[in-house]
């Protein structure tokens, strides 16, 4: 009780060597079991069956409205029928860029490893991310998802800092530190 009264008082401990992360294991929080489906292993099994086919057509389709939404665009350029082309392209760009990233950084979305690795090397590209570093990053996070001291990929540190969350909701801060860092 008086580590956590203690840790209430003073600032969190964001980083993974720090007095938040030995707080963790001590309190049992690290590499908690806590969660289990209750799906049978044989049934879980056989939803995880993986095709590239699928995976084939989306990367297509993605691909695709990129090319059309860019062509829309650079079209209409000098009008304000290029907006909602633009449009489309950003929110593809900030969203399923990104979804793209996880699943095949997983190994999820295509059954062939090197299709997995060539989609995520261009989202890892494309979102400004090192693809070796949020590799072992989120590997790490999925061990301990939104454990103080644990978790590198927590997005929001309590309290939260504002202008941060809006300045990277546009990708201004991290990008800036990506390509330093890069």
């Amino acid at each position: 009780m008086t580590a956590i009264t203690s840790s209430a008082a003073s600032p969190r401990d964001y980083s993974l060597t720090g007095r938040d992360a030995r707080l963790a294991v001590e309190n049992g929080l690290a590499a908690a079991e806590w969660y289990h489906t209750d799906i049978p292993r044989k049934q879980m099994k056989e939803l995880m069956q993986r095709s590239d086919e699928p995976a084939i057509r989306d990367t297509i389709i993605w691909l695709a409205a990129f090319v059309i939404s860019a062509a829309g665009g650079i079209w209409f350029w000098g009008s304000w029928w290029c907006v909602p082309f633009f449009f489309v392209y950003g929110t593809l760009y900030g969203s399923s860029t990104d979804s793209r990233w996880h699943e095949c950084g997983h190994g999820t979305a295509f059954r062939t490893q090197w299709m997995n690795d060539a989609v995520y090397q261009l989202a890892c590209f494309m979102i400004m991310r090192n693809p070796v570093t949020w590799r072992w990053s989120h590997t790490r996070h999925h061990t301990d998802t939104i454990i103080v001291g644990r978790d590198p990929e927590i997005a929001v540190m309590r309290p939260p800092d504002l202008l941060r969350v809006v300045l990277n909701f546009f990708g201004i801060v991290d990008a800036w530190h990506a390509m330093t860092d890069m």
